[in-house]
């Protein structure tokens, strides 16, 4: 499988994402500078974390034009497979691949820490290894990770089974007093209503390589590997 790793000036976890998947997972990796137009025939696009431009005007609303995004919203409008962490989840919600919004977070601070995910469903590419009873323990490192979508969208997402993860606690259990941000219903992650456009503010790829003593993301990425090439 051959994926692309879009960089935009200010991504920072490019890198961390390359290494997983071409030195972990021995996949067929790429690097999409964000001025080229050419996807370079990939078969699955991911917009890693970092500060796309500096964060400047709102978290991902520069990086939204930048011209490859261009390529990415018609590689993802013909059903090809792109997902966004982080930076990316908020590019993707810029460029209205995934619905919702990123808003500061509620203590207006910057949190880095490690935290829990619980998996919503197994009817995607990137949860479909995953199990729904066990969490998982993701760090997270975001200023703006405050997910928010109105009443009517909600609805959807949870009609449609478009809720890929919810913040818990180390048993599984989803409430207020875990949410590390302030995002409605405790929701990490989502998917476009095709559901092949994915948006997560954790970082899985930083706890998915045996080196760094946790690899609870890595179930993600064998999600996409499994259900792919199987």
């Amino acid at each position: 499988m051959k994926f692309g790793v879009v960089v935009f000036p200010g991504s920072n976890c490019d890198q961390d994402t390359i290494h997983l998947l071409g030195s972990v997972l021995n996949q067929k990796v790429v690097t999409l500078w964000h001025k080229d137009h050419d996807l370079q025939n990939v078969d699955f696009v991911i917009l890693p974390g970092g500060f796309s431009f500096g964060d400047y005007l709102r978290s991902g609303a520069i990086a939204r034009f930048s011209p490859i995004m261009q390529e990415v919203v018609q590689f993802a409008q013909k059903g090809g497979y792109v997902m966004g962490i982080c930076n990316g989840f908020q590019i993707l919600s810029e460029a209205s691949l995934v619905p919702g919004a990123l808003l500061h977070n509620e203590s207006r601070k910057f949190i880095c820490k490690k935290i829990y995910l619980k998996p919503q469903t197994t009817n995607t590419l990137i949860t479909s290894a995953l199990d729904l009873e066990k969490p998982l323990q993701i760090p997270i490192a975001h200023g703006e990770g405050n997910y928010f979508a109105d009443a009517d969208t909600l609805k959807m997402l949870n009609d449609n089974d478009q809720v890929l993860f919810r913040y818990c606690d180390g048993q599984g259990n989803i409430s207020a007093e875990v949410n590390p941000n302030g995002s409605v219903e405790n929701i990490a992650g989502v998917c476009n209503k095709e559901r092949n456009v994915f948006g997560m503010m954790p970082h899985p790829e930083r706890a998915s390589d045996p080196l760094l003593g946790n690899e609870d993301g890595a179930g993600i990425f064998e999600s996409i590997l499994n259900t792919v090439l199987a």
